[in-house]
């Protein structure tokens, strides 16, 4: 007997104790722990104690500029969480559910917040189930649960049988008595599971500390030698500790914080315009970082609804076909919203397609009867009347139906084969005008003439293929996590490029037979893992950071959520569910897998113009170093000020840096390998850069110094010559800077516009300082003729110079090599290395692999 329901005041008391039906929701941070989080990086530490350098100094401008510097980024960095919260906040906005229950005996609909254990709900197609509940009673009903449990199919729920929150009821009708709310449904149950997955600080930002402890012993070294030649040669201490103080500061790139956030911000912006909201700044770095993609199928690579893929029929007249399949039909299709089971309304989405409209039919051949699809039946039949007789139209499973028809073609059967070999699932479908034109159900099914087959499936979207291949050649592997069936999973991941001949699917049952060790193991050979659960999902993702690799995990459903907050990046799709989003670091709003390739890209590119710019300004202040200490080692006077610089320092590391940071992309970025996370900013490459800019600067100040000193005895003229060599060499060789294989000072010189602009602006006042008396006089620096500027000119091009013919060295030295072949992505438990086959894994092979 069906339970009444319970009472309004009832309802209302048990909300009071129990509290409103809704998954407990994390409160945003306050402005202060925001602000915080902003001044974690040992970098950010190493500007302040450069900040309080300059304040003993008594050098305002530079203590105001790197502070100024701290505090713009820590605001972008806040603003940009706020903004991330705000939006993610309007999308909850948009999908509270409301549902129906009975109350004092009648149907009403309420907020699904005040549903309560006890509530009878009314459930039909269409609706969203509120709370976990227990059905009492079935019409027909059937759910799909991809969202907790990730299979794609709907199931059909009887009495007694369980259903879950937030599932989506695609057939028939039904009531369930509440059992479960909010936290204590399975939806709050995986939710809580998210709290046992932790967040790693990035690559980025380790790479960036790494960068910061090595700066603080390198400078500081240099500095102390310095300081001890200058002392030894009788320099008088103070100002020996002056200067050391100075290159102190110089060696503290402090324009790095503001670029770092500034081409994360741009990267941002960039992604959003493609339709994908980044929840933290450096998140679409770790994605361009990423070695392994593991992705969800149904929704994500798939659009996430069943299709007609193929059709078959005796005499090649596919109308006929679907004709009859939407004749045999109870869902509906108004324009592009469809109404019903899935499986009906993808063939009236297919009938369509060929101009045929239900609606038309239920005109010309009203309907006289009807036996429903039953899941022990299998099959389905409809009358209708035509003119003056009645026919039934009968669609089911094809084991069922192919017996029931008369002179079915032998080659009929072999045809259901091939369909299910391709993971397709198929319709028989068949027609018999009953004798004497009247309606009897009993003969509906029987003397069957087959009219033809359908094969569905959930179709991959379209660009999902181009998108996996674009993964491929960047170097990423992209895997498979799906709770759907092994075949139907291995289906879909062939056609999309994802497994290829060797690789394995492996389903949950094989994954709980592995030890962590093979799991390890394991990880490196199956392409796509089937039937799992979220307890499983979360240990292929920690499988695979053990293996030391940056790992970005996709998803919708709330079974993602957990592997989702886990992995290196996680990134939930804008329909997916709330507690997926807020567990994500993008959310991708329109759902499409493309976007992740493109934030790969995104992230490459502004993980290079990070580099570029540390180079930029490691090099420049490389070269400061390196002229003081040379003029120490050969018993030169000091060939630059203190003052100086700090000029030098405040003019080139601020704009140049920030607008070097704004690069377009490499070419070759989407074709390289990806970064491993033990790889810092220092390869090979940089190094020899860094080293051949450096000393370039360096080299020609110290040049720039002895001839003016040597010309005049003076050697304040020799600090004016080093002071305009050093400005000039540094603010041009961020042009050579911009790229690691275009040569700058060529045809690409005006690609970006603002770094040009910032070179010329730089010159210009470098020119003005020197040449307006009191500003020189402060600056310590006697005017300078025009032919000091053509030899200062001259010997700072001579860095940009160097590098861009180094570039082309590199560019001839790579042409004569022998091309090697691609490396495969990663494939073992190790970069690179195809792990070995453990005894115990017992995977399932792919079809096209058994035989």
């Amino acid at each position: 007997m069906t339970p009444a329901g319970l009472s309004a005041a009832e309802a209302a008391r048990r909300l009071a104790a129990e509290g409103p039906n809704r998954l407990e929701e994390v409160p945003p941070p306050s402005l202060a722990a925001l602000f915080a989080r902003q001044f974690r990086g040992l970098v950010i530490w190493v500007l302040l104690g450069a900040a309080a350098v300059s304040l003993a100094l008594r050098d305002w401008p530079e203590a105001i500029a790197i502070v100024g510097i701290v505090l713009l980024n820590a605001v972008v960095g806040v603003s940009q969480e706020r903004r991330a919260e705000s939006a993610l906040a309007a999308l909850r906005t948009m999908t509270a559910p409301r549902a129906r229950v009975v109350r004092d005996g009648h149907s009403v609909m309420v907020p699904s917040e005040t549903i309560v254990r006890g509530d009878l709900l009314v459930v039909e197609a269409g609706d969203v189930v509120a709370a976990d509940a227990e059905v009492v009673e079935s019409a027909d009903l059937h759910v799909n649960e991809a969202i907790v449990t990730g299979e794609s199919l709907p199931v059909r729920r009887r009495e007694g049988d369980r259903l879950l929150a937030g599932t989506a009821v695609t057939r028939g009708q039904g009531r369930a008595v509440v059992t479960a709310t909010g936290m204590a449904t399975e939806m709050g149950r995986i939710a809580r599971m998210i709290e046992t997955a932790g967040q790693d600080a990035t690559p980025l930002q380790r790479r960036l500390d790494a960068v910061s402890r090595h700066l603080v012993l390198l400078a500081g070294g240099i500095v102390a030698v310095v300081f001890v030649l200058g002392v030894l040669r009788g320099v008088p201490l103070v100002e020996m500790v002056l200067a050391a103080l100075s290159l102190a500061v110089a060696a503290i790139p402090e324009g790095l914080p503001a670029v770092v956030t500034l081409a994360l911000a741009v990267g941002v912006q960039r992604m959003a315009r493609r339709r994908a909201l980044v929840r933290r700044l450096p998140a679409v770095e770790t994605l361009g970082s990423a070695q392994l993609v593991a992705t969800d199928k149904t929704g994500t690579l798939t659009v996430g609804r069943l299709e007609v893929r193929r059709t078959w029929t005796p005499d090649g007249d596919a109308r006929r076909l679907l004709h009859a399949a939407a004749a045999c039909n109870d869902a509906e299709l108004n324009g592009d919203v469809a109404v019903g089971d899935p499986t009906e309304t993808a063939l009236l989405v297919a009938a369509a397609a060929l101009g045929i409209d239900r609606r038309d039919i239920e005109a010309a051949e009203p309907r006289v009867g009807e036996v429903p699809f039953d899941s022990s039946r299998k099959r389905m039949a409809v009358g209708r009347r035509t003119g003056g007789a009645v026919t039934a139209y009968v669609k089911g499973a094809p084991e069922v139906i192919l017996p029931r028809c008369t002179g079915a073609p032998a080659d009929a059967a072999a045809t259901v084969d091939a369909f299910a070999r391709d993971a397709l699932r198929v319709l028989a479908v068949a027609v018999r005008d009953l004798p004497g034109g009247v309606w009897r159900p009993e003969e509906a099914d029987r003397d069957l003439t087959l009219v033809g087959l359908v094969g569905l499936a959930d179709a991959p979207r379209p660009e999902a293929a181009d998108a996996v291949a674009r993964c491929r050649a960047a170097g990423v592997r992209v895997v498979m996590i799906t709770g759907d069936h092994p075949a139907t999973a291995a289906a879909v991941a062939r056609e999309v490029g994802i497994l290829e001949e060797g690789d394995e699917v492996l389903t949950g049952a094989d994954l709980d037979r592995l030890d962590e060790a093979g799991l390890d193991r394991a990880i490196g050979r199956a392409a796509v893992f089937a039937r799992v659960l979220p307890e499983h999902k979360l240990r292929i993702v920690r499988a695979v950071k053990r293996a030391g690799l940056v790992v970005a995990m996709t998803g919708d459903g709330v079974n993602d959520a957990p592997a989702v907050r886990e992995a290196s990046v996680g990134i939930a799709m804008g329909s997916g569910t709330e507690v997926t989003k807020q567990a994500a670091d993008i959310v991708v709003t329109d759902d499409n897998f493309a976007s992740i390739v493109n934030a790969i890209e995104e992230g490459r590119r502004i993980f290079d113009n990070i580099k570029k710019t540390l180079l930029y300004l490691l090099a420049g202040n490389a070269g400061e170093i390196l002229v003081m200490l040379l003029a120490a080692l050969v018993g030169l006077p000091l060939p630059l000020l203190p003052v100086q610089i700090l000029w030098v320092n405040l003019v080139t590391d601020g704009l140049p840096a920030l607008a070097l940071a704004t690069e377009r992309v490499e070419p070759e970025a989407l074709t390289r390998p990806p970064r491993r996370l033990d790889d810092g900013f220092a390869d090979a490459r940089f190094v020899r850069r860094l080293v051949l800019a450096g000393a370039a600067i360096g080299l020609v100040s110290l040049l720039g110094f002895w001839l003016g000193y040597r010309s005049s005895g003076d050697p304040d003229e020799g600090r004016s010559l080093a002071f305009a060599v050093l400005v000039v060499s540094h603010v041009i060789w961020a042009l050579a800077a911009r790229s690691w294989t275009r040569v700058a000072l060529g045809p690409a010189l005006f690609t970006n516009a603002r770094l040009l602009a910032v070179v010329v602006g730089t010159l210009v006042l470098q020119v003005l300082v020197e040449s307006v008396p009191a500003v020189a006089a402060f600056l310590g620096v006697d005017a300078l003729d025009l032919d000091d500027w053509l030899l200062a000119g001259g010997l700072g091009l001579v860095p940009a110079v160097a590098v861009d013919l180094s570039k082309g060295i590199e560019r001839w030295r790579a042409s004569r090599e022998t091309p090697r072949l691609r490396r495969r992505p990663f494939r073992g438990t190790g970069p690179g290395r195809r792990a070995a086959a453990p005894p115990e894994a017992g995977g399932t092979r792919p079809p096209s692999d058994r035989g």
